[in-house]
């Protein structure tokens, strides 16, 4: 993928007592790792105190078995964070923990929220200048919703169902994408935003207990059985009883973010019922009808370009063949201290097979391309390596606007699809010819409904309202006759 998409976050819940939760919880956000490199966090309760260990970095390197043997609980929740919102540092790690009284919750959040600057100030603050609470060291949107849970937390004791009730009262306030994961000293609620943009999933371990994730196959790693999805303006709670409520408290707009199918989800994780991984090489395959080429190889930009790589060669009938190696070593705090360095950057995590490509006419497939630096990188490696044609094939539409419910995408002025068309992509890459894969054509790939999804980054239909004077909207230059967000006029 051309310049990376960031991978937001991912997040974690386990109620099992008599079982190592942290141990789960560490395993759980292992499965999860590619949705968040900046930091890791796991949060603890035993029933009376609730334990936060957390930092920058890999769950490998924030967690070892010293510290995981410290947390003792039956309930836990764990997070893996790429920031959207809130810089990257240690305060804006999570799970995020707030005390109210003598109580207090923890609380892991996947997504962005749009309305945060109404949000602050009912808070009487403003965002991203300091921290909310004494409590709470973060300046990120999470920590403004554990502040507003916080004052939403009834004054009298009502049979410890204090978290529940204020989160029925917190979530119709929260505009943007969200799946939540909190806990306080004896529950475990997760919670989906109506839209459902990014996914959650209920799983039942076998020894017993409960468990939330961010995808399936985290479910698999923990040993625990999907039970369902948590529904888009669902909150689902459990505690000693097991799942002992399932409110759904907004109507839901199913809007799943489709790059969830396109990049961010694990090969092996389901969405809508529908297998990743046969849904990208369906992707490919849909690529290879629509644009065919004549060509002695096909190759996948690892790891991302893979399955489908796999599907355009079956259906093309051009094999199928590995023409760039990926270092799965070099991570994404790989520092580059000078610009020659930086730009050895993509030759640090890919390197060409020149006697695989040399003299050969090459289909290379990516999933998609952002801003297009790492991309065009790429084909000079290619031609350099002597390949004789390179034919680039996009398994998904032109990446034209940004995201503003979980993805950092930058501004749209940085996007390379913004204000370019096919052909002027063409040119600046350098490849002898360029497709990207028609919407209708990889939504039909997914096996779901296509009204089911968030295309928001390749349409401009943004399905909750956006800030539209923010920068990311912004471009330097405004392409001749480019059409501003469609925003519904209802929703501006």
């Amino acid at each position: 993928m051309g310049s990376s998409l960031g991978h937001y976050c991912g997040v974690f819940g386990v109620y099992a007592p008599n079982q190592p939760v942290a141990h789960l919880a560490y395993l759980g956000l292992f499965a999860l790792q590619h949705r968040g490199q900046e930091s890791a966090g796991i949060a603890v309760s035993d029933g009376t105190t609730i334990t936060v260990v957390k930092d920058m970095g890999l769950v490998t390197q924030v967690f070892d078995e010293r510290n995981l043997a410290s947390l003792h609980g039956h309930i836990a929740i764990g997070h893996n964070r790429y920031s959207t919102t809130g810089s990257s540092s240690w305060r804006n790690a999570q799970p995020v923990y707030r005390s109210v009284g003598e109580a207090g919750f923890a609380l892991g959040h996947n997504g962005n929220l749009t309305n945060t600057e109404a949000l602050a100030a009912q808070l009487g603050m403003l965002p991203g200048l300091e921290p909310v609470h004494e409590s709470v060291d973060s300046t990120t949107d999470s920590a403004l919703v554990a502040e507003l849970v916080a004052r939403a937390w009834p004054e009298e004791r009502s049979d410890g169902k204090e978290l529940e009730l204020a989160l029925e009262k917190v979530l119709p306030k929260l505009e943007g994408g969200f799946s939540f994961v909190l806990m306080d000293d004896s529950h475990l609620i997760g919670a989906r935003d109506p839209h459902g943009f990014w996914p959650l999933v209920l799983g039942r371990l076998d020894g017993g207990g409960w468990v939330f994730a961010s995808e399936s196959a985290a479910l698999d790693l923990v040993g625990a059985h999907y039970v369902r999805d948590v529904q888009p303006g669902e909150m689902i709670v459990i505690d000693a009883t097991g799942v002992r409520r399932e409110v759904r408290w907004a109507e839901p707009e199913p809007r799943l973010c489709l790059f969830e199918f396109v990049y961010f989800s694990r090969p092996d994780t389901r969405l809508y019922g529908h297998t990743v991984h046969t849904a990208r090489q369906r992707m490919g395959e849909a690529l290879a009808r629509q644009a065919p080429v004549d060509a002695d190889m096909v190759v996948p930009v690892p790891e991302s370009g893979i399955p489908a790589a796999q599907g355009f060669a079956r259906a093309s009938g051009i094999p199928y063949g590995d023409g760039l190696v990926k270092n799965r070593y070099v991570g994404r705090t790989f520092i580059q201290p000078s610009q020659k360095m930086r730009g050895a950057g993509v030759r640090m995590k890919l390197n060409p097979l020149p006697e695989n490509i040399a003299g050969k006419r090459l289909v290379v497939v990516d999933d998609s391309i952002v801003r297009g630096t790492t991309t065009r990188q790429v084909i000079t490696m290619l031609r350099e390596a002597g390949a004789a044609e390179v034919h680039f094939r996009v398994s998904s539409p032109p990446y034209r606007w940004p995201c503003f419910y979980g993805m950092d995408t930058g501004r749209r002025s940085e996007l390379l699809a913004a204000d370019l068309s096919v052909g002027e992509i063409r040119e600046y890459l350098g490849v002898d010819s360029l497709a990207y894969l028609e919407i209708d054509r990889l939504t039909a790939a997914t096996g779901a409904a296509a009204e089911s999804f968030c295309t928001a980054c390749l349409t401009g239909e943004y399905p909750v309202p956006v800030p539209l004077d923010d920068a990311k909207l912004l471009l330097e230059a405004p392409a001749p006759g480019a059409d501003a967000p469609s925003t519904p006029a209802d929703a501006r």
